[in-house]
């Protein structure tokens, strides 16, 4: 099969998975119990026929479900995800404003992930079964096993109650105003309009969540590059390279390194896609105003329109991450796409 046989196929599966999670999440987002406009007008109010029946026909939920969802299809050809419930404007409006800090804050999770688990596992599989590995595995087990919830509230706890290192939940101090829209991440915003006061706040702002938020990655980078390395340092071109008198660091680095960055790689892609869409515990903890606040929110007032949209926007994200992860695998290793 050759290379674009390979992209082809890969986008039509893709293009199902998106058609079945649109029908799986409209059903489960109605399946759920409770009344939207209930969380809505109150209880009171919608105990009135003519009041309920003005926001039925608004929002389209006086239509069959069939109906519904065909109606859903059609807007979301056109670009319309429809009337938030809770914030009275259109979804799209709600994630421009929203996914940009989410965006922020899982480029800055995927940093620290790459910058302290990439030397962690090559520390621990050139130093295998040596102190330096135990401790580097011991960090890494610990970083995918502690919960975010608790890793977030220890953070704050120790950094910003107890020492007073880092400012507390938030994307800026209190009083500080936003520098002007551009892009809806504070930090490229703040750096555009030169507005350092605010890039130093937020940058000291994203510390805390950024870490917790890239602990479960960093862990995974290790351990993934480790067994990668462990098992390219054992290959006949490696054993060739030391057998020519290279020094360890160039064999290493030069040779083991490359082909043990490849299966890593592609973990990386999913792991952000995954940080992308993760983010809600951490928002939420943080007082982050990313898209895992919106989606709280969403599900509290029962918006059947923010949800799907988040969930749109999810949907979208990991598929397209790992359309990217095959394709980019296709390319780089020739079996992957003739099997």
């Amino acid at each position: 099969m050759g290379l674009w046989a390979y992209i082809g196929r890969r986008l039509v599966l893709a293009a199902l998975v998106l058609i079945m999670v649109s029908i799986g999440t409209f059903l489960l987002s109605h399946a759920v119990p409770g009344d939207p406009i209930s969380a809505i007008i109150g209880e009171r109010q919608a105990d009135n026929p003519e009041v309920r029946a003005q926001f039925e026909r608004r929002f389209g939920l006086d239509k069959p479900l069939p109906l519904q969802y065909a109606y859903y299809v059609r807007n979301l050809l056109r670009g319309d995800l429809g009337l938030s419930i809770s914030t009275r404007q259109p979804v799209v409006e709600d994630l421009q404003q929203f996914v940009p800090a989410t965006i922020e804050l899982t480029i800055a999770a995927m940093i620290f992930a790459i910058t302290v688990g990439v030397p962690l596992g090559i520390i621990a599989a050139v130093r295998q079964n040596r102190w330096p590995d135990h401790l580097t595995r011991f960090i890494a087990l610990i970083g995918t096993s502690v919960p975010v919830f608790w890793l977030g509230l220890l953070f704050l706890y120790v950094f910003f109650y107890r020492l007073r290192w880092l400012p507390g939940p938030g994307q800026l101090d209190p009083g500080m105003s936003r520098p002007d829209y551009v892009t809806g991440m504070v930090t490229v915003d703040a750096i555009l309009a030169r507005d350092w006061d605010a890039l130093r706040s937020v940058l000291r702002h994203m510390v805390m969540p950024a870490v917790v938020l890239g602990s479960f990655a960093m862990g995974i980078v290790a351990r993934m590059l480790r067994s990668s390395l462990v098992a390219a340092m054992s290959d006949d071109y490696v054993r060739t390279a030391r057998a020519k008198g290279l020094v360890e660091r160039r064999v290493v680095a030069g040779h083991a390194l490359r082909n043990a960055l490849i299966p890593t790689v592609t973990v990386l892609g999913l792991t952000f896609a995954g940080l992308l869409t993760g983010a809600v515990l951490t928002e939420t903890i943080f007082s982050w105003p990313g898209m895992g606040q919106y989606a709280v929110k969403t599900a509290i007032k029962l918006d059947y329109p923010g949800l799907l949209g988040v969930t749109l926007v999810i949907a979208v994200t990991y598929v397209l991450f790992n359309l990217l992860v095959d394709v980019i695998y296709g390319i780089l290793d020739p079996r992957i796409r003739i099997s």
